[in-house]
């Protein structure tokens, strides 16, 4: 068994409007963690998602797959970094993984 699990993680380019505020927070807290603001928002939906106990039981219902799609998504193109393996974010010297940084959420 390999000591190591490496996942394809498949991003999507989005476009989303914050409120100024939450935008600089959203930096500010990228600067704190040394991490890419696109990390950052992805990783505080993920733990909302997964902490609103209401939202799960949701999921479970057959409501769940009827949704009308509002996020803007961008179809990739041929030569795009979609499904390609992130590095952690502290990888590089200046602590910010330029290749995850160009894709995700853009705030």
């Amino acid at each position: 068994m390999a000591l190591l699990e490496v996942t394809q993680i498949r991003y999507v380019h989005a476009t989303i409007r914050l409120d100024e505020t939450t935008a600089t927070q959203v930096d500010q807290y990228a600067a704190f963690l040394h991490a890419p603001a696109d990390d950052v928002v992805d990783k505080a939906l993920a733990y909302v998602f997964a902490k609103d106990r209401e939202f799960q039981e949701f999921l479970q219902s057959p409501e769940a797959s009827k949704f009308s799609p509002s996020l803007r998504v961008r179809k990739p193109t041929n030569n795009s970094a979609e499904g390609t393996v992130k590095k952690p974010a502290n990888s590089s010297a200046s602590g910010r993984n330029p290749a995850a940084s160009a894709t995700g959420v853009t705030a």
